[in-house]
Parts: C-alpha cells; structure tokens; sequence
C-alpha cells in the first residue's frame, strides 16, 4: 500500500467513524426527546425533519453510486453527453416528489398512523393481497439495489487504498448497517444531511481538479474529439432515441414510484419545511447531477488512451491520477456518501416492510396476547431484522455482477412498476379501488420482468415504459369497471 492509499483509507475510516458517532447520538437524544411510540421514532423519525434535512434525505437517498461513479464513468468512456442528458432529467426529481406527493403523503399518514408506504396502501386501498404483493417487490428489489451499492462502495475503497475487495466490502457493510440497525429513522436522515453535504463538496472538486488537468475547455474539447468521437452529439455515442426517452422515464416522472422516496413525504415537520426542502432539494440535485456528469464527459479527455475494466473503475482511476491525496479522499467521501445514504434508506424500509408490513399485520394480527408480546419486543425485532437483511446483501455482494449502473436501474424499474399508479392514481383517482392497485402492480411488474429479460423493445423503449404503460391500464380500466358505487366513506375521508 502507497502512501497515498494510507492517508486515503485513514480519511475515509474516519469519515465512516464520524457518520456513524453523529447519526447515533442525534438519533438517542432525539428519540428520548419524543413522546412518540417506537414504531414511529424507528421507522418515520417522530415526523420531525425540517426543510434543510427533508431536502438532503430525499436527494440523498435518491442520488446513488451510480450519480458518481458508473453514470460520469459510462459519460467519459462511452456515451458522451447523452450520459449526462440522461442524467440531467433528474434535476426535477427531489420537486416532483416532495410537490405531488409530500403534503398529500403527510396528511394521510398523521390521519391513519402509517409509517411505510406499504401502510398507506394498506389504508388507501384496504387490499391485504396488495400489501404483500407489494412488499415481498419492495424487499426483493430493495435487496437487489443494496447489492449495487455495496458493490459500489467496496470498489470505491478498494481501488483507492488497495485493500482486498472481500475487506473493502466488509468495513462498508458493518458500518452502514450498524447505524442502520441502532438508530433507526432518525440516524438515516441525519447522516443523509452530513453526506449531502459532502456530496456537493465532492462534486466542486471533481469539477476544478478535471478542468484544471484538461488544460481548459478548448484542450479538453480537442483531446475529446479523439478520444470520444461524437461525445457532443446525443445518438452519437450509443444511445437511440428510444432508449434516452426512457431513461428519462426512469429517472426522471417514474421516481414518484420509489416508495424510498415517497416515504419521506410522511416524515416532515410542516408545510414551510415542505416549500424549503423543494427548493433546496432541486437546487442541489441540479449541481450534483449536472456537474459530476458534466466532469465525467470531460474526465474522458484524460483517459491517455488507457484501457479499464468498466465504467465503474474509471472515475476512481482518474481521481487517483488528477488529485492529491487529501483531495482525493474527500472527494471518495462523496460517492461513499451517496452509497451509505442510498442504503441505510433502503435497509430500514426493507426491515419495516418484514417487521411491521408483513410479520406485525398478518403473522401477530389482532390477537391480544400476540400483539403484546409484538411491542414489547419490537425494537429487538427491529434491530435483528436489520442486521439479518444486511448480512444477506453483504454475502450476495461478495460475488456480484460487474455493471453497477445497470444493476441499480434494473431494481429502480421494477420498483415504479409496481408502486407508480397505486402511489399516483391513490392520490387523484377515486375510482382507483383496492382491485384496479392490485392488479396495476401485478401486470407492471410482470411486464417489466418479462420485457427486461427477453429485451422485448420497440420504438427503442425498454422495459420500464412498458411496465408502467401496461400497469396504468390496468390501473384505469379495471377501476372502472370495478367501482361502480365509489370508494368507501372512510377512505375518501382519510385519504381525499
């Protein structure tokens, strides 16, 4: 191990130290400070973030490995700035989903006591098969997006300090899981603040170190131009028409399906700190997005004609080549950030959604003696759900796939195929009954699979547009033809 890569891993172990410490002790005195219950302090945060915070959960649990390592690698070796178009439609995402979801989100969850979106569904549509249906999706997919972000993160710290990939891995896993698992809701969004934080220093780095090695635009256009011919053309450089409208699907109205996101709605303070978190969440989104994917596509000028594994090992490689050790440290904190936040979110709904969504609902049910029992053990449930699903994802994560970038979208679009129109259509359609959610999510997820796995394309549109094209039919059709008297008197008014 170099020099460099000690004073790297030595910045980076103490970075990992300090989230957790932070996240940890605001979490405990927060969580003594509430008079809440625990379901509510462990899963929804006592519904007390303020605008600052609920703008840098939802944008960093949002923003992935993917927003730093594989999408600016897959701009500077492959695609240009098609990459970053790609990438650009998602400056509107932390807007979109705090603005059609967020108020209507808060409302709901205070008048029904829900504290997981599967909860909402559960009194929105009063459909137990819609429930687990849903969260078994939910779990699974969740699972399948952590094994990105596991992997993203080993590779991060395994290519920069040298230290085997199984190790790497296995320092990553035990912390994020550990905060995860101890503190809860409140830890999460905490630590999200500190990494948002962090993720835009991160991106002000990249950017100054890119440009100042590339020797201005002007040269690093030139060495481009050989090194990426057609880097500035949108369908130059591998992406149809089709496939970029997609994308833009996926990333972009499609996130209004990410229950990770979606469940933020039901964790903010008031209104005002709604309005803020908009604005500040847009405002960051747009640097991180834009310019780590800008500075990717410029990154190409330096590659010098050298080969790399992936996309993935490329920003890794550069930021070793361009920056100083400490500078290079802090800007790995940043994707670290980005993979710890997008995790530990994941981890604790994937763990409500076996505790409380699942286990608490249909296993305990109503039964007295059960119930008690249930709550007093809760929190112990919690915690060993937590750690149970986090030891799987490591041991799944030791022998991965390659493509990280793809990995996390496959998971991303099932996720909006079976969340999109119950999430969307529950909040505007009154005949969107308890058989139209079902079956939306039935038929989104099974045409997305199907299509994804047999690359049943047209126009160019993949499987993302497809799952959500064949779920809002259902969606639409059968809640016509199956609410003829309306939606019951109790759920227009909980949920209307």
């Amino acid at each position: 191990m170099t020099d460099n890569q000690i004073i790297m891993l030595v910045i980076l172990v103490i970075y990992l130290i300090f989230n957790t410490a932070v996240g940890l002790a605001v979490s405990k005195r927060q969580n003594k400070a509430s008079t809440l219950n625990f379901e509510k302090k462990y899963f929804i945060g006592s519904r007390g973030m303020g605008g600052l915070v609920l703008a840098m959960t939802t944008v960093a649990t949002y923003t992935s490995v993917s927003s730093f390592i594989s999408g600016p690698g897959a701009a500077g070796l492959t695609y240009g700035f098609s990459q970053a178009w790609v990438a650009g439609v998602q400056v509107g995402a932390a807007f979109l989903v705090l603005g059609v979801l967020g108020k209507k989100f808060a409302i709901v969850s205070r008048k029904t006591g829900a504290v997981t979106v599967a909860g909402y569904l559960k009194a929105r549509y009063k459909s137990d098969a819609l429930v687990i249906f849903s969260s078994i999706i939910m779990i699974v997919f969740f699972i399948t997006q952590m094994i990105a972000q596991f992997l993203g993160g080993a590779t991060i710290v395994q290519s920069l300090t040298g230290i085997p990939y199984s190790a790497a891995l296995a320092i990553f896993a035990m912390v994020v899981v550990l905060y995860t698992a101890f503190g809860g809701f409140t830890a999460v969004v905490i630590t999200d603040t500190i990494q948002g934080i962090v993720m835009l220093i991160g991106t002000f780095l990249f950017i100054f170190f890119v440009i100042n090695s590339g020797g201005g635009f002007e040269n690093i256009a030139m060495n481009l131009d050989v090194n990426l011919p057609g880097w500035d053309n949108l369908t130059a450089t591998g992406y149809s028409t089709g496939a970029l409208l997609s994308f833009w699907v996926l990333v972009g109205i499609g996130v209004l399906g990410l229950p990770q996101t979606a469940v933020r709605g039901m964790g903010f303070k008031d209104t005002k700190s709604l309005h803020s978190a908009m604005l500040i969440g847009t405002i960051t989104v747009g640097i991180l997005m834009i310019g780590m994917h800008g500075a990717g596509v410029w990154a190409g000028a330096l590659t010098g004609g050298q080969e790399f594994a992936s996309s993935d090992a490329f920003i890794p490689a550069i930021v070793q080549s361009i920056m100083p050790a400490g500078a290079g440290a802090l800007f790995i904190a940043a994707p670290l950030a980005a993979v710890m936040s997008t995790v530990s979110s994941l981890l604790i709904l994937a763990s409500a959604g076996v505790v409380k969504d699942l286990w608490g609902t249909y296993i305990v049910k109503d039964d007295p003696e059960k119930r008690a029992k249930f709550e007093n053990n809760l929190s112990k449930s919690s915690l060993a759900v937590t750690l149970v699903i986090g030891l799987i994802t490591f041991l799944l994560t030791l022998s991965p796939p390659d493509i990280i970038f793809f990995i996390n979208l496959f998971a991303m679009g099932g996720l909006e195929s079976c969340f999109f129109w119950p999430l969307v259509g529950g909040i505007f359609y009154k005949k969107g009954n308890r058989q139209a959610a079902l079956s939306s999510s039935v038929a989104g997820v099974a045409v997305y699979v199907i299509s994804y796995h047999f690359k049943l394309t047209v126009f160019g549109l993949n499987a993302v547009v497809w799952g959500l094209l064949f779920g809002g039919i259902a969606y639409f059709v059968v809640g016509k033809l199956t609410c003829k008297n309306g939606l019951d008197k109790d759920v227009l008014d909980t949920c209307f």
